[in-house]
C-alpha cells in the first residue's frame, strides 16, 4: 500500500487508532451533542499530533458524525427534530419499498442468508459489560437487515437504504444512551422480521418493519422535546440490564 502527500505508514496507523477511539466515543454517547472538541485537549489524551488528530476528525465529519465550524474547529453534530423526522420517514418509505419488492423477488438464497443472519444477530449479547452497546452486535444487526433487503435486486435501492441506515446510527446510540425503553423487546421483533420475510407476508412485514424503525427515533425526539435541543447531557453510562 502505498501512501501519498507525505503520509507514513505509520502515521497512518496512528489515525486509524485515534479515529477508532473517537468514533466509539461517539457512537457510545462519552462524547454529547453539540459539544465541542478541542484540538489542544485530543492531542494530550492521544499523544498524537495536530495532523493526525485533524485527519481523524475529518473523517467523522465526512461520515456526518461531526461538523467542522470555520475558524472554530470541530463539534458533535447536534441532535436535530427534523433531520430525526426527515431521516426516519425516508428510511421507512425506502426500506418498505425495499423490502416488498425483496418478499416478491426473494429466491433460496436469500431465505438462506436471512436464517444465517439472523442466527448470528440471535446469539450475539447487545449489552457489554461495561453498560455500552456491543458493536459486534450492531454489525450483526446490520448485516441481518441488508440480508432482509437484498432480495429486491435492485442494487440502487439497496445502497439508499443502506446508506439511510448508517447516517441513523449515531442516533440510534444516542437512544440508547438518553432514552428508557427497558420493556422493547428486540428479539421478537427481529425473530417476527425474519418469520414474516419468509413466510412472504409483505403487508405485515412490513408494519413490523414500520414500527421497528420509528420506535428509536420516536423516543429520542420525545427526550428532546423535554429536555430542550440545546441541553441534551447524557446520564452516566447505564448498568448493564436484561433489556430485550
Amino acid at each position: 500500500m502505498s501512501y501519498g502527500g507525505g503520509v507514513t505508514p505509520a502515521s497512518a496507523t496512528r489515525t486509524e487508532q485515534v479515529y477508532g477511539m473517537l468514533r466509539s466515543d461517539l457512537l457510545n454517547g462519552v462524547l454529547h451533542p453539540g459539544q465541542k472538541l478541542r484540538m489542544a485537549g485530543l492531542t494530550e489524551r492521544f499523544g498524537a499530533s495536530q495532523s493526525v488528530i485533524r485527519e481523524a476528525l475529518t473523517r467523522l465529519t465526512e461520515q456526518g458524525l461531526l461538523v467542522a465550524v470555520p475558524q472554530r474547529g470541530f463539534r458533535v453534530r447536534d441532535l436535530s427534530i427534523q433531520d430525526i423526522t426527515e431521516l426516519t420517514e425516508s428510511r421507512v418509505q425506502i426500506e418498505s419499498l425495499a423490502m416488498r419488492l425483496a418478499i416478491e423477488r426473494g429466491d433460496l438464497q436469500w431465505e438462506t442468508g436471512i436464517l444465517a443472519a439472523h442466527h448470528r444477530l440471535e446469539r450475539t449479547p447487545v449489552i457489554r459489560d461495561d453498560g455500552t452497546v456491543s458493536d459486534d452486535w450492531s454489525v450483526q444487526h446490520r448485516d441481518f437487515h441488508q440480508a432482509l433487503l437484498t432480495g429486491c435486486s435492485n442494487r440502487r435501492l439497496e445502497s439508499v437504504a443502506n446508506s439511510l441506515r448508517d447516517s441513523a446510527e449515531l442516533y440510534r446510540r444516542w437512544y440508547w444512551v438518553l432514552t428508557d425503553d427497558h420493556q422493547r423487546d428486540l428479539a421478537r421483533e427481529h425473530r417476527e422480521l425474519k418469520e414474516f420475510a419468509l413466510a412472504r407476508d409483505a403487508d405485515r412485514a412490513i408494519d413490523v418493519l414500520t414500527e421497528h424503525i420509528d420506535r428509536a427515533p420516536s423516543l429520542l425526539i420525545a427526550y428532546a422535546r423535554e429536555h430542550g435541543v440545546d441541553d441534551l447531557t447524557p446520564p452516566a453510562p447505564p448498568r448493564p440490564v436484561q433489556r430485550f
